[in-house]
């Protein structure tokens, strides 16, 4: 195992790319707010895979599948919500908040990210902070 090769810094890196592909599925739901017949879809459970991606759990057959490489999430549709004439069952508003709950997660992890590079450097540097 490599200085950078740790399951802290693996599981920040699939964090990373969750968020990536979560951040995609949502502009391409709120691209689609006036297509008709356009069904919600989203990760499930994200919070789960977010979970098991910062553990390094392997996840369950039934969720998204990882490899220890990379991963190929996949987007379901969201049943339950309430759906317009047309068909479309996109919300804005619902959108707009798991776009902004998807930002914060992801500088959550960039920041820690930093800091474990930081912690890397200051080790390689014998100590010093520069």
């Amino acid at each position: 195992m490599s200085m950078i090769d740790t399951p802290l810094m693996r599981g920040l890196e699939r964090v990373l790319d969750l968020s990536a592909f979560r951040h995609q599925v949502i502009a391409t739901n709120l691209a689609n707010v006036d297509t008709p017949g356009y069904r919600t879809r989203d990760l499930r459970p994200f919070a789960g895979e977010i979970e098991q991606a910062m553990t390094g759990e392997e996840p369950s057959s039934t969720g998204p599948s990882f490899a220890t490489q990379s991963f190929t999430p996949v987007a379901h549709e969201i049943r339950g919500l309430l759906e317009r004439p047309d068909g479309n069952n996109v919300s804005v508003e619902r959108e707009s908040l798991l776009l902004a709950q998807n930002q914060l997660r992801f500088q959550v992890a960039v920041q820690f990210l930093k800091a474990e590079f930081h912690r890397l450097s200051s080790a390689i540097n014998g100590g010093s902070t520069s």
